[in-house]
């Protein structure tokens, strides 16, 4: 059985989602003109999502578990706003990197703030 705690910012205490698969930060539904506003060092070689240092992407700032952000928040990809605090993404990458699973939040709690 894995604890679980509930706190009010948990993407920015975190960063596991964003540290997870190198095959994980890929581009999917984004339109040409949102991909072009994300700096081209962020992309890797394919061009089909972030590029990634071992599972890390390149765009996460911090460690993790303590303190992390997004270099590229406001452009993020959509993969990456979709991922909520306490999903199955979210459990998933947290109990790789050893941290307690989330309690799940409600969909109309708000956007993450990684």
């Amino acid at each position: 059985m894995n604890p679980t705690i509930a706190i009010e910012s948990p993407c920015q205490a975190c960063g596991a989602c964003c540290s997870y698969s190198s095959n994980w930060p890929r581009f999917t539904t984004e339109e040409d003109a949102a991909l072009d506003l994300i700096p081209e060092k962020f992309v890797n070689e394919r061009l089909s999502g972030m590029r990634c240092e071992g599972d890390r992407c390149s765009a996460l700032s911090g460690k993790v578990g303590e303190t992390t952000s997004c270099l590229i928040y406001a452009m993020r990809p959509e993969v990456c706003r979709t991922c909520m605090p306490g999903d199955v993404e979210c459990a998933m990458a947290r109990k790789r990197h050893g941290l307690p699973v989330l309690a799940v939040v409600p969909a109309n709690a708000g956007n993450h703030t990684a």
